[in-house]
């Protein structure tokens, strides 16, 4: 009986300890439930870039498009399409006939008057001879003055007509070289090294080259490539000759090809557009478009898997900090008068503190911390309202 009600008593204090520690302990978790909740980040470090961002596409440092001088049928092309050719290579031929035949008439044309050149000499040898026998007589009133002086004038004709015959075998000899560097046109070398990126006139076409030189095919040196990043009239001010660029493509959006910006274009890109329409019957006012300028600098390309035309995703690097504390924009708060902005920062306990930071770049996604935060603490960069966010169970 006695151990019975001992049993009791021993499960009546027990009971009654618990209450009282619910008692107390309850009120501090129900408090604790009703905390303010956040969306933190935490303080991290990296690298951080301040770059403008264009859109470009590439071309070949050296492009060259590769004309006929002279008219007639492309008799052949000796290359084909992606070829690789060196400088003086034979690229295509243009039916020589016509360039011959021009050639073989000035040279006729020369040895004409070459021989009449001959009959000219003669001819003046003889009129120097009568002259001078003229000359002779005169003193003894042996000739006429009438004889002496035709035979002057007959020697002035002769001497007329071979200087006339020099200047047009002169210009004669002109024609042949001129016959000949036509024919030698009709042979089409390579201007430079390169690869031949695009055949424009075909086997069997006939080119005139009477107003403009007719486009035979297009020769690039591929193992340097220019990057032409449209660059907005906001940014360009901020772009100098100099300064670090990357870009990635598209088949390899995590690879990065860097450069240094050579120039900036001082027309923008439409400029000669934009000066058509000003000079019309437009008026003056500017057309309503944006207005890119662009951006240029080279990168290697030894084994062209960079290609003519494509689009590059190009940034332009302003400023750039490495191994820097950096927390997301979001969490900035108000700039104050000497440039430092307020930043909530959690601490370990749950408490909230106000604290003055300074920064360094901004990039619009993350910012550079000079002073106020250490690495590994979180700030704030949202509050959550747990009304407006239910638990799981009631959603379902």
């Amino acid at each position: 009986m006695t151990s019975h009600l001992a049993r009791r008593l021993g499960i009546s204090i027990v009971a009654l300890t618990i209450v009282i520690l619910l008692a107390i302990v309850a009120p501090r978790l129900l408090a604790h439930s009703k905390r303010p909740q956040y969306l933190t980040a935490q303080v991290e470090r990296g690298t951080l870039e301040d770059a403008v961002l264009a859109t470009g596409t590439l071309h070949a440092f050296k492009q060259v498009d590769v004309g006929a001088q002279v008219s007639g049928q492309l008799k052949s092309l000796k290359i084909e399409l992606g070829d690789k050719v060196t400088s003086g290579q034979w690229l295509a031929e243009i039916d020589p006939v016509i360039s011959q035949n021009a050639l073989r008439q000035a040279q006729a044309n020369a040895q004409k008057l070459l021989a009449q050149k001959r009959s000219i000499t003669a001819q003046l040898k003889q009129a120097e001879l009568a002259y001078q026998r003229q000359q002779l007589m005169l003193p003894d009133d042996a000739t006429s003055r009438q004889d002496f002086e035709a035979a002057q004038s007959a020697l002035d004709v002769q001497r007329a007509n071979l200087a006339s015959l020099d200047a047009q075998i002169r210009s004669a000899r002109i024609e042949i070289d001129t016959a000949q560097a036509n024919l030698g046109y009709t042979r089409i070398v390579a201007p430079m090294n390169g690869e031949v990126v695009s055949i424009v006139t075909q086997e069997g076409q006939t080119v005139i080259a009477q107003q403009q030189a007719p486009v035979i095919l297009k020769l690039a040196d591929l193992d340097t490539m220019t990057v032409k990043a449209q660059v907005s009239e906001a940014d360009v001010i901020r772009v100098r000759a100099g300064q670090t660029a990357y870009f990635t493509i598209l088949g390899e959006p995590d690879k990065r090809y860097y450069g240094k910006v050579r120039a900036i274009e001082p027309a923008p890109q439409n400029f000669l557009d934009t000066q058509t329409n000003l000079g019309g019957s437009g008026g003056g006012s500017k057309p309503n478009s944006a207005v890119f300028y662009h951006a240029l600098f080279e990168v290697p390309n030894p084994d062209h898997r960079l290609r003519i035309s494509m689009t590059t995703q190009v940034n332009i690097l302003l400023d750039t900090a490495r191994d820097a504390l950096n927390i997301p924009v979001a969490a900035l708060g108000a700039k104050d008068d000497k440039g430092t902005h307020t930043v909530r920062v959690l601490g370990a306990d749950g408490a909230l503190e106000t604290r003055k930071v300074r920064l360094g770049i901004n990039n619009n996604v993350k910012v550079q911390v000079l002073t106020g935060l250490k690495e590994g603490e979180h700030v704030v960069i949202g509050d959550v309202d747990i009304e407006d966010h239910p638990s799981s169970d009631k959603d379902s």
